[in-house]
């Protein structure tokens, strides 16, 4: 059933309300299909037609839709769009005409085919919601839309993320949870208004050390996904209030599992060279060996002087964060002789609670 919606700054007896502008149409619930919701938009625009202009908003979201209808031109200011929880396949290049700020398109069966080939008509978009549909890669066409500062592409089939995505410089939250992403790229860490992060539910292994540069990030949501550490850069993220890491590999079994393979000789003989300082006349060595030992990393134990080539150990370092929440950051040694003993793995009730605070998040 169709709902008006009126101004409410007008006077709202049943004798003015055919003069008040019209702001809304509700047709949510009520079972539409393409062709009613056609014959419904027609009728409509020559019943209303003085006043069509003055429509804001149309709801078309739990329907029968397959598509939009593409006389929802005729409704030249319209502003917000919802058609969620429909069965919708494509969006006519009709929405481009529009001047939309907020476009709901969730939980549809769009494909990126089904997307028009450029959003860059969309002047004025700030929201937009994709999620719960098939997409199979990041809609670049979002790249186009430079007012845009909400953008959910929630649980879709998306395997990779542009380096392109830093160009959005005015978002405030990201969501591309639910997908099949294996990595998020540095460029992200250029998101600098950023406040909402959500890559919940995917396959992340790890997370750039840009994530540090998003100095507005409130949430950080990563739960669902394979990490075993966290950048350590992560603490600089002074404004964070929410971080949830549940269902990841981030437990003290990690630690205490741990396996270190010995060094081979070629890494022995490196350190030795790289420890003592041993001078080696240029056309000694091969270019390789000499390429080699420049390769050579530090370790992070202050008071080792070792460094670490190929092999190394992989200490988990428990830190205050935020003043909340201990968190696991990766560290590099040169050998299990550097693990400085972790006073978080055998310290107080309290520390461990806030351990499991952070990991089950």
């Amino acid at each position: 059933m169709l709902k008006y919606t009126y101004d409410s700054s007008e006077n709202s007896d049943s004798e003015t309300q055919s003069l008040n502008p019209i702001k809304t149409l509700d047709f949510t619930y009520s079972s539409m299909n393409l062709q009613s919701a056609t014959q419904q938009f027609e009728e409509l625009s020559k019943s209303i037609e003085k006043r069509k202009e003055t429509i804001e908003t149309i709801l078309l979201f739990n329907n029968e839709l397959d598509a939009l209808p593409a006389n929802i031109s005729a409704f030249c200011n319209l502003k917000t769009l919802d058609i969620s929880n429909n069965t919708i396949t494509r969006l006519p290049d009709a929405i481009l005409r529009l001047p939309l700020t907020t476009l709901i398109v969730k939980n549809n069966n769009l494909t990126n085919d089904g997307l028009p080939k450029s959003f860059a008509e969309l002047r004025s978009l700030k929201l937009c919601n994709l999620s719960g549909n098939n997409l199979e890669y990041f809609p670049t066409q979002v790249l186009e839309i430079d007012t845009i500062e909400y953008l959910y592409l929630g649980n879709n089939n998306i395997v990779q993320v542009p380096q392109q995505i830093e160009v959005l410089r005015r978002l405030k939250v990201l969501c591309l949870g639910g997908n099949n992403l294996n990595e998020i790229p540095e460029s992200v860490g250029n998101l600098i208004n950023l406040r909402g992060l959500i890559l919940s539910a995917n396959s992340l292994e790890t997370l750039p050390a840009s994530i540090a540069n998003l100095k507005n990030l409130k949430s950080l949501l990563l739960h669902k996904n394979r990490l075993r550490t966290l950048p350590t850069e992560i603490v600089a993220l002074k404004c964070l209030s929410e971080l949830s890491l549940r269902e990841n590999p981030l437990v003290v079994n990690f630690v205490n599992h741990m396996q270190h393979n010995p060094p081979s000789l070629l890494e022995l003989a490196g350190r030795v060279i790289k420890l003592h300082n041993i001078d080696i006349p240029d056309g000694e060595l091969p270019t390789t060996l000499r390429n080699y030992l420049r390769s050579a990393h530090r370790c992070v134990n202050p008071k080792c002087k070792g460094v670490f080539f190929d092999n190394r150990v992989e200490h988990i370092k428990f830190v205050d964060f935020c003043g909340k929440y201990r968190v696991p950051l990766l560290q590099y040694l040169c050998s299990s002789k550097c693990v400085v003993n972790n006073t978080v793995l055998h310290g107080s009730y309290a520390d461990s609670a806030m351990l499991r605070k952070v990991l089950l998040g």
